[in-house]
């Protein structure tokens, strides 16, 4: 077999995958690194969404790399800054040269008298197939199918004489300036695209089954702005970036402890900036603050522009689509030009991959995380998953690191294979987000793994206790089996 042998193979050239990659060629320069990329360009979602307003949903400082600080002073980045930035990224630590673009990768198969993963990965515009073999692989293909996202089947949508568009797949000739547009959802995508398309359009509308809870940040950093006239720049990005952190920590576990108490006060800051000037029910959800994420919007220019008459909410059901719009369940009906479906994404886990062992299939959502991030009986694997009541990249970072870790941990005391293995019976059927009741998280019960009763085999989301865990707790825990190469030589 012809293949290509790399001692680290990472999927997916996204934030996580630049990210964990850099880290990984820093801290060993001797070790052979690929990328292998499905797209033909880096930047994962931040190049694939190209609706207009795309933007980070949380603040830059945190959603940034830490061992490459973001030092512009915008706190809701756009796309086109964020995948630049990750271009830049992987420029600076000659990861671009590394990336292997077009090849989708199919099938893993770990080979236990090899010690190697064997990936077959195919290149979708020739249908050629191409094998590379790792001695690590590391999955860092986010959490969503690429190829479509969620679409629920709409009554009479074929009737409908207008444009009917995903936000997943943006066409690049859409024209809706003068046009009355609907965007279906209420979440992080939505409430980005309902004052992008304002600007232009005659007219949007946010047509909402429930609401979300949406509250306002600033659009730009002025504590640090006003910092940097004083102290050094690395000073007010350490400085920033730990109160982004603190902050984001505390709002959250408030959501939990006070539930009802942060309920009033998410509405309150919805009220003081919306005046009178639109009904309050259309942003006061049926559920407390985290059992879904939270909105965030810059500067609350969601709720400036519907004060205006640029744009308005509409919370009810669709009954069907008509030829000039969507008729709802109350009798109103909504015209449209254009539509939009901003109602989610599917879960895919490993971007689709098949994962078996010694030809054995293996199912992800059969088996358990190990500190978030290795997988339970599966040899050398990793699967970088972020957080999803913070910033992702403070995950993907610290999940980075602690892979850096492991390898000088395997390095130093001559070992090739480390597989985590629950010899206390740790199991339960908990998924690692069953905490979440979004649509996407509910759809994917079947599909996502499983956790464990407790640490390391219990999904944290708490990013002091994963930094301790990931950072700080011994390599070697009792629950890692090392093993020296199977067959001489097979680890290149």
């Amino acid at each position: 077999m012809n293949a290509q042998h790399f001692d680290v193979l990472i999927i997916g050239a996204g934030l996580s995958g630049i990210g964990t990659a850099s880290q990984v060629a820093a801290a060993f320069p001797d070790k052979t690194i690929a990328v292998l990329e499905r797209r033909e360009r880096l930047g994962g979602t931040w190049d694939l969404f190209r609706y207009p307003g795309i933007r980070s949903d949380s603040d830059m400082y945190t959603f940034g790399y830490k061992f490459r600080p973001w030092r512009d002073l915008t706190v809701l980045a756009d796309g086109g800054s964020i995948r630049e930035y990750i271009a830049d990224t992987a420029r600076q630590f000659g990861i671009d040269e590394k990336i292997h673009y077009g090849r989708k990768v199919v099938t893993a198969d770990w080979s236990t008298p090899e010690s190697r993963w064997t990936v077959t990965t195919l290149d979708e515009a020739t249908g050629q197939t191409r094998i590379f073999t790792c001695g690590y692989l590391v999955s860092c293909t986010g959490y969503y199918n690429y190829d479509a996202g969620y679409l629920p089947a709409f009554p009479g949508v074929e009737r409908f004489d207008g444009r009917c568009i995903h936000p997943q797949h943006w066409p690049e000739d859409l024209d809706y300036s003068g046009k009355k547009v609907v965007v279906i959802g209420s979440g992080a995508t939505a409430v980005t695209l309902v004052p992008a398309m304002a600007r232009d359009a005659q007219h949007v509308t946010m047509l909402q089954r429930s609401p979300s809870y949406v509250f306002s940040l600033p659009a730009f950093d002025r504590i640090s702005q006003v910092l940097g006239r004083f102290l050094p720049q690395d000073w007010v990005y350490a400085m920033g970036r730990k109160r982004n952190i603190v902050i984001q920590r505390q709002l959250y576990r408030a959501c939990r402890r006070w539930p009802r108490q942060m309920r009033r006060f998410l509405l309150w800051q919805v009220r003081r900036n919306l005046g009178d000037s639109v009904d309050m029910s259309h942003f006061t959800p049926n559920y407390l603050p985290w059992d879904q994420r939270l909105c965030a919007v810059p500067d609350g220019d969601l709720f400036r522009v519907l004060a205006s008459d640029d744009a308005s909410i509409v919370t009810d059901r669709i009954d069907t689509f008509t030829e000039q719009g969507i008729l709802l369940q109350s009798g109103r009906e909504l015209e449209a030009d254009i539509i939009v479906t901003a109602t989610g994404l599917d879960i895919q886990m490993l971007g689709g991959m098949a994962l078996s062992v010694d030809g054995e299939p293996h199912e992800l959502h059969d088996r358990m995380t190990y500190k978030g991030l290795l997988v339970e009986s599966i040899p050398n694997l990793a699967w970088v998953f972020g957080y999803t009541n913070a910033p992702w990249t403070l995950k993907s970072d610290i999940a980075g690191a602690y892979l850096c870790r492991l390898f000088k941990h395997m390095d130093d005391h001559g070992h090739t294979v480390a597989t985590p293995r629950d010899i206390e019976n740790s199991a339960t059927d908990d998924g690692i987000l069953d905490s979440l009741e979004s649509g996407y998280v509910q759809r994917a019960k079947n599909t996502l793994p499983r956790q464990g009763s407790k640490p390391p085999w219990k999904v944290l989301m708490n990013y002091e206790q994963d930094s301790k865990m990931l950072l700080d707790d011994p390599i070697d825990d009792g629950l890692l089996r090392f093993e020296a190469p199977a067959l001489k030589g097979a680890m290149a």
